[in-house]
C-alpha cells in the first residue's frame, strides 16, 4: 500500500519542490482557489472523516466550520511543537515531506479566509525553521504564497515561529500565549481558539500530520480517504514506535491494524528485542494510561483506534507507542515519567505544581528502595487527587500512569518498598 502521509519513503527527493510538483503536488490548493468556494474545502474535508492527529482527535472539518465569521481577521496555527516522549513523527514529515504539509496548512487557510499563517516550532527544531523558510520562499517565488495567489483575489503569507522548547506550549492555548510573546501557559476555555484565538481573534489550530493529509483528502476525494481505516476512525495514522521493539521508528498503518502487526510485523517494529515479553504498553507517549499485556494476545489483536483502544482503559493519542517488556519495572516508568513532567509544568495552577512536585519526591524514594509501603498509597492518593482539578491537561497526563501503574502492576511496587 502506497503511503499517504510519508509519500517520500516511495518518492525520492519528494523534499525538492520540482519533484513533489511533478508528483501531484500544489493540485488541490491550485483547484481550490480557482474553483472551489472555502467552505466546500471544509466540507471534503469534514465527510472525509479526518480526525485531528495532535492527540484530541478531534474531527477536523467540525474545527474548521466553528471559525467565527463575525470577527476578522482569522489566522491558521501549526502546531509543530513536537515534545511528547515517545512522539517523533512530525519532525519525519517536516523534513522529508515539507510542501505536502504547507500545501495542506494553505488549504485550511483558504478554508477559513485566513490570510495569514504561523508555524509554531520547538525551540530545538531551530535548523528545521530555517528549513521550511526556504520552502516557504519557493513556494512564493512559484506564485503559490503571497499576494493574489495564482491570479485570484485571495493572498496568504506563512511564517515560521520558535518556541522555548516548553512541553507545555504543545498545548494550543499555551501555544498561542508563547506565540504572541507572553509567558507560555494555558489559558481557562471557554472561549476557544475558534472564537478568541491568536491576538484575541479567530484561530485553527492543528498539528502536523493533520495538515500533511489534507491535500490528499481534496486530490483523491472523502470517499477515497474514509475506504481506509474504520467506522470510528478514517484513514491512515502514523505511529511512532519506541521502547523494547527491535526496530523503533515512524510507520504508517490504516486505522484499525493492529498492536500486533504494528510489534511484530516485519516491515515495521520485527518483534521485542532478546524474544521477551511484552509487558505492557504506552500508547500515547508518557501521556499514557498503561495497559496491561503480560503476552496476552487478545490485547495484542486489538485494533489501533481511538475507540478500540479506549476499550483497554486508555487512549490512542498521538499514537506514540511505547513497548515495555518483562525485564522492565513499572516503578521505573513511573519515575521517568514523573520526572518529565515535574520538569515541563508550568505552574500556573495549584494542583498541577504541587502535584507533580510531591508526586517527584515520592516516586523518588520508592524507586531509590527507601519507600515503604504507605507511600505508595500516598502516590496513588496525590494522583488521584490531581485529576479533573487542573487547568490543562498536563496535570491529569502526569497522573494517567501512576495511577494506571500502581493499580494495574501492584506487585512491582511491593518489589521495591519496605515492608
Amino acid at each position: 500500500m502506497a503511503h499517504v502521509v510519508l509519500r517520500h519513503r516511495d518518492i525520492p527527493n519528494l523534499n525538492q519542490f520540482d519533484v513533489y510538483k511533478k508528483n501531484g503536488g500544489f493540485s488541490a490548493f491550485k483547484n481550490a482557489v480557482k474553483k472551489m468556494q472555502p467552505t466546500e474545502v471544509t466540507d471534503v474535508v469534514k465527510n472525509s472523516g479526518l480526525r485531528g492527529r495532535g492527540g484530541a482527535g478531534f474531527p477536523t472539518g467540525m474545527k474548521w466550520s466553528f471559525i467565527d465569521n463575525k470577527n476578522w481577521p482569522h489566522y491558521v496555527v501549526a502546531n509543530a511543537d513536537e515534545s511528547e516522549p515517545g512522539t517523533f513523527k512530525d519532525r519525519e514529515i517536516m523534513e522529508s515531506n515539507p510542501f505536502q504539509f504547507l500545501e495542506g496548512l494553505a488549504l485550511c487557510s483558504y478554508a477559513v479566509a485566513a490570510n495569514v499563517a504561523y508555524i509554531y516550532l520547538r525551540g530545538e527544531f531551530w535548523q528545521l525553521a530555517a528549513f521550511l523558510d526556504e520552502k516557504i520562499a519557493e513556494m512564493e517565488e512559484a506564485g503559490l504564497l503571497g499576494n493574489k495567489i495564482l491570479g485570484t483575489d485571495y493572498s496568504l503569507k506563512i511564517y515560521t515561529h520558535l518556541g522555548a522548547g516548553a512541553y507545555i506550549c504543545g498545548e494550543e492555548t499555551a501555544l498561542l500565549e508563547s506565540l504572541e510573546g507572553k509567558r507560555g501557559q494555558p489559558r481557562v476555555r471557554p472561549p476557544f481558539p475558534p472564537t478568541f484565538g491568536l491576538y484575541g481573534k479567530p484561530t485553527i489550530i492543528n498539528n502536523v500530520e493533520t495538515f500533511a493529509n489534507v491535500p490528499m483528502i481534496l486530490a483523491n476525494g472523502a470517499d477515497w480517504y474514509k475506504s481506509m481505516g474504520t467506522a470510528d476512525s478514517s484513514g491512515v495514522k502514523v505511529f511512532s514506535l519506541s521502547g523494547r521493539v527491535r526496530r523503533p521508528g515512524n510507520y504508517e498503518l490504516p486505522f484499525g491494524a493492529t498492536f500486533r502487526e504494528l510489534i511484530y510485523g516485519e516491515k515495521n517494529g520485527a518483534g521485542v528485542q532478546d524474544a521477551r515479553q511484552v509487558k505492557a504498553l504506552m500508547p500515547a507517549g508518557a501521556s499514557s494510561s498503561l495497559i496491561v499485556v503480560n503476552g496476552d494476545d487478545k490485547i495484542l489483536d486489538t485494533p489501533m483506534d481511538y475507540a478500540s483502544v479506549r476499550t483497554l482503559g486508555s487512549e490512542l493519542g498521538s499514537a506514540s507507542v511505547i513497548v515495555i517488556d518483562d525485564t522492565v519495572s513499572i516503578d521505573w516508568v513511573i519515575n521517568k515519567t514523573i520526572h518529565f513532567f515535574k520538569h515541563e509544568s508550568c505552574g500556573k495552577c495549584t494542583p498541577c505544581r504541587e502535584g507533580t512536585y510531591w508526586m517527584q519526591n515520592i516516586v523518588h524514594r520508592i524507586h531509590g528502595g527507601d519507600g515503604k509501603q504507605g507511600d505508595v498509597d500516598l502516590l496513588l492518593n496525590v494522583a488521584k487527587q490531581m485529576q479533573g482539578k487542573c487547568l490543562c491537561a498536563l496535570g491529569d497526563f502526569s497522573a494517567m500512569a501512576v495511577v494506571t501503574g500502581i493499580e494495574r502492576f501492584k506487585g512491582d511496587f511491593d518489589k521495591v518498598v519496605k515492608v
